[in-house]
């Protein structure tokens, strides 16, 4: 899955990267190093420009809330549910469809935090206890130190109670798409802990290389075969993963200290 990430690049750094025509500077976000769900987030999409003659798609760097919510729901309470939607069924569930097939984007990021779901662990949710060990997060990152570009979808919904022209009347919500975890081993594996993602976590962000951005990103390409051949995994051996301070596990929390590799796993945690 995907509950937590870090974004610390300018909309700069981001246009440049992605080849970004349009971009508002009062929209910009700054560097966010503890991104929890429900909050605003930088998005890549191709769109075409509100009120413009000019029909055709233009690439766009967004702010959109993370938690989708679609058009047809009835109140945004459930986005903090929506915020990872399954690449296997992304196609075929309701809340999740329309958008695979007219309004993909890319969520940049520096990297993604996962809790290790240990044997352990495993074994107590299962038995439904509630006491669980604590956890070890990790950082999962591209071992070159390129943005982790993860799929997404978003979405537009209107708030029926509130006047057209209220600030708050539309919201444009997005959704990060996930993958089973790579089995592979990792680019560069922690001298203690996990060899593969799957180790950590059975479930990742899917992250699209740079060859398959732009037929992801564009609109005209609706034929849900197509498309869902562009979720395949990325190539194994780009990720690397370490753990990092449990530190990362409350949102209040926000620096580049947690980004910081420790050694080994804390004192107390899994693995």
């Amino acid at each position: 899955m995907c509950g937590r990430y870090a974004a610390s690049r300018g909309p700069e750094d981001l246009a440049a990267v992605f080849g970004v025509e349009k971009w508002e500077p009062a929209e910009a976000l700054g560097p966010d190093y503890n991104v929890a769900p429900t909050k605003e987030v930088h998005v890549v999409l191709d769109r075409p420009l509100k009120d413009a003659d000019d029909p055709r798609p233009v690439r766009q760097l967004r702010t959109l809330r993370w938690g989708l919510v679609p058009s047809w729901a009835k109140s945004p309470e459930g986005a903090a549910r929506m915020i990872n939607a399954r690449a296997e069924t992304v196609h075929e569930k309701p809340s999740y469809r329309r958008a695979f097939a007219a309004r993909r984007c890319l969520v940049p990021a520096d990297g993604y935090y996962e809790w290790v779901t240990g044997t352990e662990e495993r074994e107590l949710e299962v038995e439904g206890r509630r006491k669980r060990p604590r956890k070890q997060p990790y950082f999962v990152l591209p071992a070159d130190g390129s943005v982790f570009a993860m799929a997404g979808l978003y979405e537009f919904w209107r708030d029926r109670t509130l006047p057209d022209d209220h600030p708050r009347a539309w919201w444009a919500t997005c959704s990060v798409i996930t993958t089973e975890a790579e089995t592979t081993p990792l680019a560069a594996t922690p001298a203690e802990g996990p060899r593969t993602l799957a180790d950590i976590h059975p479930r990742m962000p899917l992250m699209l290389t740079p060859d398959r951005w732009d037929a992801w990103l564009d609109p005209s390409r609706t034929d849900p075969g197509e498309l869902r051949s562009l979720l395949a995994p990325p190539p194994p051996g780009l990720l690397r993963a370490h753990p990092v301070s449990t530190a990362v596990s409350n949102v209040r929390n926000n620096g580049p200290e947690l980004l910081k590799e420790l050694a080994g796993p804390e004192e107390g945690t899994l693995f």
